[in-house]
């Protein structure tokens, strides 16, 4: 049977959850913007893995409409209970560099303490490129969660956040070799000659890889 919206509209109408999250599924089979109205019905299905889903598809499904999508997407960062529709809100306001959102992100930061939802937050920031965003990604290297604290140095990294050479030195001497990876490897995208100490220290690691890429940052600025 094909695809039709006609077909995935009669899906996301129907009484059975099944129908309406295989109809949510069906969405980029459809022209965009008859996909975009079909999802906002979605985004408030009683059926949490319905809306998840949806709020997903916002992502992409979210450029017909930017504005639309921006408010569509607070209601379901601030209001939805569910925490991973949250952090998928979050996603998508970070894919369509929405930084209007960026007072909402850390408002709903601040007030949470879940993880999967700091994750999805410290990632959208990179995406955002919101350069009011080092503040909060000065917190998030402050998280007890070492995937947020990695998340937020190569953050740092993609935004080229140079006062934030100081706040990653110190994890120079961490004792996960990969985040010291990703720190060598912020510091080469942030560059300059703020930078060069730092990965002179880490051209000394122990693990090879860390030591490799940090030379080969000090070789590309002429060590």
């Amino acid at each position: 049977m094909s695809i039709t919206p006609e077909s995935v509209k009669q899906l996301i109408e129907s009484e059975d959850y099944g129908d309406r999250l295989r109809g949510v599924n069906q969405l980029h089979d459809i022209d965009p913007a008859i996909a975009f109205k079909y999802a906002q019905r979605a985004l408030t299905d009683e059926n949490p893995r319905v809306r998840y889903s949806a709020t997903s598809k916002m992502a992409q499904l979210g450029r017909q409409d930017l504005n639309t999508a921006l408010e569509l997407l607070r209601l379901r960062l601030y209001n939805d209970p569910e925490l991973d529709v949250k952090a998928a809100a979050a996603d998508a306001l970070g894919a369509l560099q929405l930084a209007e959102a960026y007072p909402d992100l850390v408002q709903v930061y601040r007030s949470t303490n879940d993880w999967i939802v700091h994750l999805s937050i410290v990632a959208a920031l990179a995406e955002m490129g919101e350069p009011q965003a080092v503040e909060l990604l000065e917190e998030a290297l402050q998280s007890e969660n070492e995937l947020i604290q990695v998340t937020a140095i190569g953050a740092l990294g993609e935004m080229g956040a140079t006062q934030a050479v100081p706040w990653l030195e110190p994890f120079i001497d961490h004792p996960e070799a990969q985040t010291r990876l990703r720190v060598a490897q912020a510091l080469s995208n942030i560059g300059g000659e703020i930078v060069r100490p730092a990965l002179q220290r880490l051209a000394g690691d122990v693990d090879l890889q860390v030591s490799e890429s940090a030379k080969q940052s000090l070789g590309e600025m002429g060590e």
